[in-house]
């Protein structure tokens, strides 16, 4: 399912950081630090991961591009980059955060430059800056890159759309070879085979719950074998050329009881309410409102009161499966084009079950968009 994708092309990361130039304009600042990870790979191409080693780039907000990086990671890394761009380097006996401030200086021109690091740097990254330059004022750079991240390209939207579809026919697989006493090791092993099959590298993350675990978001440090009657969550994603898929399914093993019946229509209630209530230039904390709206008019909640719904309604997703902005209440940030979320209200029911429903929407013209069709009932969620 891979055939016919195309990776980030060169004009899009140069977009990218002439976007991130101009915003950091608007803020005030002189350079930004991008650390190895997603940010160092979503503005400049180049994959690398993070580690107690300093890896990043520099760049200036005038458009000048620096990576650093340890003496004898450099050949290895030069193979790595897509937006070329001097690297300056520093041997294992001597400090990082010294070759930064001095690079820092030399681009931005200014003896104390206005840095901002990247919102996922470490902490021992800032602390080794502030030993060197304990009178500049280093701030977060997350306004610059979730102010480039949260909207995507129509070629991420491609990419996200592919990885989406992968994961559902891995879904649709999945619930073919349920039976009674299968472990939920088994279940994670045949989908990882089974997204590999698709043409992934195999799952990114797999969540399979049966019965009373499924009340538990993430999971239990035990879980139990399948038996009639179990409510089956399975929450899984792969990632394809960077970007990351992520849909969880709630039904039952068996026939579904009353009240399996009435807590998993209730879900797919709310995650609809989540889904009309995007509306663009509206703050994101609205999607949150109103699948608890529907879970309270129920006798759910109310808040994160259980049985009802534990957590936020939603979270970014792109490079990293969990990326801002979120739907939870506070958010304020407004809706715009391009912006992906999951939408999964789960329903938590303390030692019985638990039901979540999610699937990613992204913000269009016309509004919100799935990425995958929601399940359609509990006793037939794919609709075969």
């Amino acid at each position: 399912m891979t055939t016919a994708v195309e990776p980030i092309q060169l004009a899009e990361y140069q977009q990218r950081l002439a976007k991130a130039c101009e915003l950091m304009q608007q803020q005030g600042l002189d350079l930004l630090y991008l650390n190895a990870g997603t940010n160092l790979s979503y503005f400049t191409g180049t994959d690398w991961y993070p580690s107690e080693r300093l890896v990043g780039a520099l760049l200036s907000a005038t458009g000048q591009l620096l990576y650093i990086s340890p003496v004898f990671e450099v050949p290895t890394l030069q193979g790595y980059q897509q937006v070329k761009a001097e690297i300056a380097g520093w041997h294992e006996h001597e400090n990082p955060y010294q070759l930064l401030v001095e690079q820092a200086r030399r681009l931005s021109g200014l003896p104390n430059p206005r840095l901002a690091l990247d919102d996922s740097s470490s902490f021992f990254i800032f602390e080794g800056l502030r030993q060197q330059v304990p009178d500049w004022q280093i701030q977060s750079g997350k306004a610059v890159t979730q102010g480039c991240r949260a909207q995507k390209s129509a070629a991420e939207l491609a990419i996200m759309q592919r990885a989406m579809d992968m994961t559902l026919e891995v879904h649709k697989a999945v619930a073919s070879i349920l039976y009674e006493g299968i472990s939920t090791a088994e279940v994670e092993a045949f989908i990882d085979k089974a997204h590999q099959a698709v043409g992934a590298s195999g799952s990114y993350f797999c969540i399979v719950l049966f019965g009373p675990d499924s009340a538990y978001p993430h999971g239990v440090k035990t879980p139990k074998v399948l038996e009639q009657g179990d409510m089956v969550l399975i929450d899984t994603g792969c990632r394809l050329l960077g970007y990351v898929s992520d849909i969880t399914r709630s039904y039952v093993f068996g026939e579904p009881t009353v009240e399996q019946r009435r807590i998993w229509n209730i879900e797919k209630q709310a995650q609809a309410a989540a889904f009309a209530a995007a509306k663009l230039g509206q703050p994101c904390e609205l999607p949150d409102y109103a699948a608890r709206e529907v879970l309270m008019s129920h006798g759910l909640g109310p808040d994160y009161q259980l049985p009802g719904l534990p957590h936020r309604t939603g979270h970014g997703i792109g490079r990293d499966i969990h990326e801002g902005p979120y739907l939870v209440r506070g958010e304020q940030t407004a809706l715009a084009e391009g912006m992906c979320f999951s939408n999964e209200p789960m329903i938590c029911v303390p030692g019985h079950f638990g039901v979540r429903l999610e699937d990613h929407f992204y913000m269009t013209a016309q509004g919100p968009r799935w990425f995958s069709e929601p399940a359609h009932s509990i006793e037939n969620p794919f609709g075969f």
